[in-house]
């Protein structure tokens, strides 16, 4: 396959989950309609981004109303579906997920977010992400019809070694369900996500919710798309909408090709591995 359609839902959301369950699957099938074969949702797209909040709004899987709709919309319209992230509890623990379904509406993976957003930043913005949550433990690139995909989840783009580990296990486009805000969103939104495109020379998608003025976190927007050169292919604004882009997939080969970053690593000198596989993030 030489490129494909990706889409991007940056929905607004809100309070009721049920509301934004609907608001997804009508973005998602929309997507669909406009030809795109990929389509990715924002970090916790069906609840308010807030580390209090998370254990209430959590779902184990596959039983929770927000599994059944994203499997169903991903087979309805014969996409593969980034679904966002959202509070995913197992037994005692809660994690902010992403799942990731085929046209066939089956679960291809799922990526338990690694690094937990523990941060005081200026202007009086505290968040700990690990009162509420617990960390994951796998490195996840899941398979696709037009090559393997890599999932990270927000602060997880800020560490350059797992995104690497991500491309080094073939990843041809990275996927990554944020949601910065007014303090790091204007600062780094657009160099995290450019660089990390070009240090690997690959796709990266980065879908964010839409920005409520409201809300008791305020989500920056501007979801983006950036191609293995670090070019921007498409960007949103800052409020509700579907956001597409053409990824020529060929261009990731003749970058690597005139510009070979990988064939020059010097492994002699440094390596990086992946330490050895910890169950229960994966199918």
């Amino acid at each position: 396959m030489e490129g494909i359609k990706a889409a991007v839902c940056q929905l607004k959301v809100v309070e009721d989950k049920s509301a934004n369950i609907k608001k997804a699957s009508e973005m998602i099938a929309g997507a669909a309609g406009n030809g795109a074969r990929l389509v990715v949702l924002p970090e916790m797209f069906n609840c308010p981004y807030q580390a209090p909040l998370f254990p209430l709004y959590a779902e184990t899987f596959p039983e929770g109303e927000t599994f059944k709709m994203l499997s169903a919309a991903a087979r309805e319209s014969k996409v593969y579906l980034a679904g966002g992230s959202l509070p995913e509890r197992d037994g005692e623990r809660v994690y902010n997920t992403s799942f990731i379904f085929g046209p066939d509406g089956n679960l291809l993976g799922r990526h338990r977010k690694v690094h937990l957003f523990d941060v005081e930043l200026p202007g009086g913005i505290t968040v700990k992400e690990s009162s509420t949550l617990g960390a994951g433990e796998r490195i996840t690139v899941v398979p696709t019809e037009f090559g393997p995909l890599g999932v990270a989840i927000c602060y997880d783009i800020r560490f350059p070694e797992l995104i690497r580990l991500m491309a080094l296990k073939g990843a041809k486009i990275i996927v990554v369900p944020a949601a910065f805000n007014m303090t790091t969103g204007p600062a780094h939104w657009d160099l995290v996500f450019r660089m990390r495109a070009v240090d690997n020379q690959l796709f990266v998608i980065a879908a964010s919710p839409a920005r409520d003025v409201n809300a008791g976190y305020v989500a920056f927007g501007h979801s983006i798309m950036v191609d293995p050169w670090g070019e921007v292919l498409a960007r949103a604004g800052h409020g509700e909408e579907v956001l597409t882009g053409e990824l020529e997939l060929a261009r990731i080969e003749k970058i690597r090709r005139e510009l070979p970053l990988t064939a020059h690593r010097r492994t002699d000198l440094y390596q990086l591995r992946e330490l050895a596989d910890v169950p229960g993030d994966q199918v």
